[in-house]
């Protein structure tokens, strides 16, 4: 079994590529039951967000795998193959084992460090488990790349420190105000950047915001989005007496916030400080509004210089989470490594058990007058004999399992103690057990079959 990884994402597709190959929820299931039907599938997960579409699949054979992937996708998505596969990667083994733990952990996220991707894998993993997708070595391999990312984010400090301009703004003001639950905050402008601006502040949990915009229509459309205030442009300097913290983002060529109107304002809040944060560009400030008494002014600049220091935090940071990633890779290709060694330790106890009972039974014959107090004993210590005979040799098929030449050390361990009839065995009636599993899922389609069903609906 091999561990693969197929897709694109924010670095090698434009959004306009990306938005070709989007699942919609509803259709994941069936996108998980036609992936796993794929040849050479044996487990998948679909990771799809608006950044990126990734299938990690386990499959049986490395070298077509590729081939069966991008044939899936051709064919769900109705987009030729020569469309897309200069846009794709694809990692094998220990590289895509990397890189869905560099991914749930958000190394691997446009913004460095997110947590929001973390929920996502989660989804993920648990909506391909529910549809029986997953196996084995996915329900371990997923369980461990989530547990990761938690202690990840929660032993470092990667996710305090914003990256972004509107992010860095909104943190800025909390550690000036310590909270914006009691204060008030305008913002001016309905741009992109202020609407970003709005979604930081509305998680930060303000509660009193306005909205100003030279079109109405827009500071409407903003404010309602989150529970604010629209006010009308004329209302700016009357705003600025009122609240606590200014941001302002809008695509003016000329000061929106004039020297001459704040020295009004200052007049009028009494002493009262207020922080603006201009992130525009062109400025919406005059920059001599920060020489005013009580007027704290920062430019994109100053906004900017937090973000690049606060990114330089995060990757130091990330270089921690790549080494916990090492200890974890390596801890699982130790457990992989042990998953052939259970059926032949399986084998071995339950021909050492076959013995066991062969002996007793050979014994209770020549003994016949033991008592049954006697025969638990003697049961008892025969038993305990054969576990301590065992116990080295399963000791040590484990440790040599987890190195490098395992596969002759299992048929070394297979030859030894002649498990070869057992693990065949047992390998038919696993076959057997999964066919008449499958048989029982299937509907009727004989005549006995229908008579079955019928007499069951006329028995309900």
């Amino acid at each position: 079994m091999h561990i693969v990884v197929v897709g694109l994402n924010h670095r090698t597709a434009p959004v306009e590529v990306r938005e070709k190959f989007t699942f919609a929820n509803d259709d994941l299931p069936q996108a998980l039951q036609e992936l796993k039907n794929t040849k050479s599938v044996l487990e998948c997960v679909v990771v799809a967000t608006c950044n990126r579409t990734e299938i990690y699949a386990v499959v049986d054979k490395l070298p077509r795998y590729a081939h069966y992937i991008r044939g899936f996708i051709e064919k769900w998505f109705g987009v030729p193959r020569e469309q897309f596969r200069e846009f794709l990667y694809s990692y094998e083994e220990e590289q895509a084992t990397r890189h869905l733990f560099r991914v749930t952990a958000g190394l691997n996220s446009m913004i460095i460090g997110e947590t929001q991707i973390l929920g996502q894998v989660k989804d993920a993993f648990l909506l391909a488990q529910q549809n029986q997708a997953t196996g084995t070595m996915f329900n371990a391999l997923f369980k461990q790349a989530i547990t990761l990312a938690k202690r990840a984010h929660y032993e470092t400090s990667i996710g305090e420190n914003p990256v972004s301009v509107s992010y860095a703004a909104v943190e800025l003001g909390k550690r000036i105000f310590g909270s914006y639950a009691n204060k008030k905050v305008l913002i001016v402008g309905a741009g992109k950047m202020g609407e970003l601006t709005l979604k930081h502040l509305h998680a930060s949990g303000l509660k009193q915001l306005y909205v100003i915009n030279r079109t109405y229509s827009k500071a409407v459309e903003l404010a309602e989005s989150s529970g604010g205030t629209a006010c009308k442009f004329e209302r700016l300097a009357e705003l600025l007496v009122e609240v606590d913290i200014v941001i302002t983002s809008t695509g003016a060529t000329e000061f929106v916030l004039t020297h001459h109107m704040l020295q009004g304002v200052v007049t009028k809040r009494k002493s009262r400080p207020l922080f603006m944060m201009d992130i525009a560009v062109p400025r919406d400030a005059d920059p001599k509004i920060g020489e005013l008494p009580n007027i704290f002014l920062y430019d994109i600049d100053d906004l900017e210089a937090l973000v690049e220091s606060n990114l330089e935090e995060r990757q130091k940071e990330a270089a921690k989470i790549e080494m916990m990633i090492d200890k974890e890779i390596a801890a699982f290709e130790i457990w992989t490594r042990t998953l052939g060694v259970s059926p032949l330790i399986q084998a071995l106890q339950q021909k050492a058990g076959n013995v066991h009972e062969e002996t007793m039974d050979s014994l209770l014959k020549k003994l016949p007058e033991l008592d049954e107090r006697q025969i638990k004993v003697i049961r008892k210590l025969t038993k305990s004999i054969v576990n301590q005979m065992l116990r080295d040799p399963i000791l040590r098929i484990k440790e040599m399992s987890a190195q490098r030449n395992s596969d002759e050390a299992l048929d070394y361990f297979t030859q030894i103690f002649a498990l070869e009839e057992i693990l065949v065995q047992n390998e038919l009636e696993s076959q057997d057990r999964q066919l008449d599993q499958s048989e029982e899922e299937k509907p009727a389609t004989t005549m006995q079959g229908w008579q079955r069903e019928l007499s069951t609906l006329a028995l309900s």
